[in-house]
């Protein structure tokens, strides 16, 4: 983490299982808080944009902001969003998930990533350091193969 990131926070819904939570790993790194749903801190928050489906796209502009993301199914992360709703909304744009989904419930939304996958996709797009997001990630090669083209054109320069 550079100097001038700010911790990215995760909220995790309670219902979010997590043998399937694919940001487990990121609890032993400092520049990572998780929070249980529905813990909020509006006077943390000031600073920070959430990761969403809708709002403009992340990019370095929003580098001196911080990241929070929504940890949970689609359903639960949906129902999520209202108690966040203050915080500005920034989107990614379409990458390939190396995540394999198995829901017999629920399509999953067409664009749908894993959550690990969305975080090193914001922090690529806002010139984060990326390094050790996946490294813990069983699916990392595939999605790093499936999305080689998009990181060479986002390659900081």
């Amino acid at each position: 983490m550079s100097a001038a990131q700010t911790p990215t926070i995760i909220v995790v819904h309670p219902k979010e299982r997590k043998s399937k939570c694919s940001v487990q790993p990121l609890r032993k790194r400092d520049d990572f808080i998780f929070w249980k749903f529905p813990r909020k801190e509006p006077e943390k928050l000031t600073t920070y944009v959430r990761l969403g489906m809708e709002g403009p796209e992340i990019s370095r502009d929003d580098a001196d902001r911080g990241l929070l993301v929504l940890d949970g199914t689609w359903r639960l992360a949906e129902k999520m969003e209202g108690d966040y709703q203050e915080l500005p909304v920034r989107s990614l744009p379409v990458w390939e998930t190396a995540y394999p989904r198995v829901s017999k419930q629920f399509d999953d939304p067409g664009a749908g990533l894993a959550t690990i996958e969305a975080i090193f996709i914001a922090y690529h797009l806002m010139g984060y350091d990326t390094t050790g997001l996946l490294d813990e990630y069983y699916w990392a090669d595939d999605f790093l193969k499936l999305n080689h083209d998009r990181l060479v054109q986002n390659e900081p320069t």
